[in-house]
């Protein structure tokens, strides 16, 4: 018999379900997907936040330093640990959610310079603590690979929704608990590539980051799953997780992504913000109603810096140097 983990489907996971898919379709093609800046931070977002779920006390100022290539003052660990994970989610949108091959090579990258010999499902058995006291016994060692492989093999048959396979991959993994550490950062990149595989999208949003911050909620929800000996209120949590991230992104007004992208906006481009709207403008309409004369200095200093950013985008962007081009603003 086909292995099916244990869960059911509710009216709030189907609520939220048809939330979470009208503010993908309004976000898609907005600055959160289109600006670099953007997408870099919400990067060491989520990397920032699934380590200090874990204990990790390095800075999104350090992560970021690390991104960089600089030398950042630390913990070795913990540098190793950002350096996994920064390998790991750039690596993340070419794997295979159901292949056995591919989580095992996530987990070699993300713990390539912390374990000796990475890669590997666990030979030992392993708890889960809570303060002193023992919250988890995992299964056996024996059993780890037919666990995963049943769980990977129902991935690949299942015919529910991405989001509902996605938190309960997340909380079987979890269970599971197949490596001898990094469980948790897996089983959260794992959710993340899913997610992606259905829209990718969900490659530049900082789950891990809301999911940081309401931590407590979230080793609730997992002990919880393993009283009731499914998934169903992992999975609702996630979906309110989920929800709650796409809000945050919905909700960025242009003026807050100015603000939120500092120094890298210059006067200039807020001040060709200020006077765009929803319809597309042609570069002469542009440079009249800031009274320029002068085009590269147009391009140089208002209309380039804000196609990069994202926050304008062409109306013909596989012909950027069409003579018929013309610009707007991106969707908030």
């Amino acid at each position: 018999m086909t292995y099916q983990p244990p869960f059911g489907i509710t009216p709030t996971i189907v609520n939220q379900i048809s939330a979470i898919a009208g503010l993908v379709e309004r976000l898609d093609g907005s600055p959160l997907t289109t600006s670099p800046q953007l997408r870099k931070q919400n990067r060491i977002r989520t990397i920032q936040g699934t380590l200090a779920i874990e204990g990790n006390s390095l800075t999104l100022d350090q992560i970021t330093a690390i991104l960089n290539g600089q030398r950042v003052l630390g913990h070795p660990r913990e540098i190793s640990e950002v350096q996994g994970a920064i390998r790991a989610y750039e690596t993340l949108p070419t794997w295979v959610p159901t292949s056995r091959q591919d989580l095992l090579q996530a987990y070699r990258l993300l713990m390539a310079d912390i374990l000796t010999d990475p890669g590997k499902l666990r030979t030992g058995g392993v708890g889960i603590y809570k303060s002193t006291q023992v919250s988890h016994i995992a299964p056996p060692a024996k059993l780890v690979p037919r666990l995963i492989g049943d769980l990977l093999h129902w991935l690949v048959t299942t015919d529910h929704h991405p989001l509902i396979t996605s938190g309960v991959f997340h909380y079987e993994l979890e269970f599971i608990h197949p490596f001898v550490d990094g469980n948790g950062r897996m089983g959260r990149l794992w959710q993340t590539l899913i997610l992606g595989q259905w829209h990718d999208l969900f490659y530049l949003l900082p789950i891990e980051s809301l999911i940081k911050d309401q931590q407590d909620r979230y080793y609730q929800a997992l002990e919880e799953a393993d009283r009731a000996a499914a998934s169903t209120c992992f999975i609702e949590f996630m979906l309110d997780i989920i929800r709650t991230t796409l809000s945050q992104g919905s909700e960025l007004s242009r003026s807050t992504l100015v603000d939120f992208l500092g120094d890298q906006v210059s006067d200039q481009v807020k001040q060709l913000l200020t006077l765009m709207d929803d319809r597309y403008w042609s570069p002469r309409e542009l440079m009249e109603r800031l009274s320029l004369t002068h085009q590269p200095t147009f391009r140089r200093n208002y209309l380039n810096p804000a196609l990069k950013a994202g926050l304008v985008v062409m109306k013909y962007p596989d012909s950027p140097r069409s003579p018929n081009q013309k610009y707007k603003k991106a969707r908030a």
